[in-house]
Parts: C-alpha cells; structure tokens; sequence
C-alpha cells in the first residue's frame, strides 16, 4: 500500500538520491548544529530517505532509527549507507505504530521535509506522538517546507505558527524558529522556502 504523503517519491528514486545524497548535513541544517545533543545519544530520523542525514549522525556517535515508508528510498539508503549504528524501520506517520510500540525514547527526533505530507486532522494525530518519542531532555526538529508542490505530489501549506501552537499543546516548547529560502538552487528558482523549528519538552 502507498502511503498517501508518499504519493511521487518511489518513481524519482534515481534523481531524489542525487539530491538528497549531494547536500551535506552541515548545509542543510546550519540553523540548528548548535542544539543537537551531544554523543553518544539515540535519533529517530522520521522520513529519512536515502539515509544521507542518518549517515551523518551515526558517523558522529548517534545510534539511528532511521524511518522511511517508501520501499525503493529505504533500498537504495540501506545499499548506501551500510552501518551497524542505522537500523531502517518501514513505518509512516501520522500513526508511527511500528515506533511507537517499542516504547522507546530518543535524545533526537528529526523531521525534514515530512510534516507538510500530513494534513490537518494527521498533524493533530501525530504531534502527541512524536512528544512521546522525546527525551525530557530531548530535542524534535521538525524542517517545513513552502510552495510550491511538485506535480504528482500531496503536500499540504503549514505554517510555523501552526505547528508551534500545536506542539506547545502537547508539551513542546519552541526554541528555535527561522525561515530562508532553500539552500538548493533548483528549489530557489523555484521560489520554495523552509521554516526550520526546534523544540524541547516543557519543564
């Protein structure tokens, strides 16, 4: 079954890889290298494609969860990225069950690029779900991204705002929220931006 946010990823495989694999970690999360956890800590990579961020985390300490619903972007991350620090999970949100029936916790939660697949009613299912996941002293990275939609894709407009109100909701306390235009130029010409927000659980 294709999940619906999912919805182009399979078929552009080859050049998803290229992108995702050509943009190192440091550049595409400058905003927020300063507030990841110090290692050795446990990640949950929500919608992790081929593994390109996963990779980096592991290198540097961090055992990783990586999660990605879509068969041929796990194979070809699995088939990149060998690593005994990265186990790959088939699962989605806004139910994450797979995870969330571990009953585990991580120092790190990130999602890059995958809130904005959820509409309304999955964003409220899902946020309760991913605070449960954080730490006390934890961190969840959530990168959004802005218009416009690529052809054959399902993404939905969601603003910092909203997402901040609604983790605030669920006990996550906003540290970190900027927004720039993308650090790709096909995206810049494009006219696609990104929010990119932090957060912590409440004391």
């Amino acid at each position: 079954m294709v999940i619906r946010g999912t919805q182009g990823y399979a078929e552009q495989t080859d050049e998803l890889a290229k992108r995702y694999e050509a943009l190192s970690f440091e550049h595409k999360h400058e905003a927020l290298l300063h507030l990841l956890p110090p290692t050795p800590a446990r990640a949950l990579d929500i919608g992790a494609g081929t593994g390109a961020d996963a990779a980096w985390l592991a290198q540097r300490g961090y055992e990783v969860v990586a999660v990605e619903p879509t068969d041929e972007l796990r194979r070809r991350g699995l088939a990149l990225h060998p690593s005994p620090s990265i186990e790959w999970v088939d699962d989605s949100l806004p139910g994450l069950d797979h995870i969330i029936a571990r009953v585990h916790e991580f120092d790190l939660v990130m999602l890059t690029a995958v809130w904005m697949h959820l509409d309304e009613a999955e964003r409220r299912l899902a946020m309760p779900r991913l605070a449960s996941l954080v730490r006390p002293d934890g961190l969840l990275t959530i990168t959004l991204r802005h218009d416009p939609v690529p052809q054959g894709r399902i993404m939905f407009e969601v603003s910092a705002e909203e997402t901040i109100a609604l983790a605030h909701g669920c006990g996550m306390e906003a540290i970190l929220s900027v927004h720039g235009s993308s650090t790709q130029a096909v995206n810049r010409e494009a006219g696609i931006t990104w929010s990119r927000l932090a957060f912590k659980p409440q004391a």
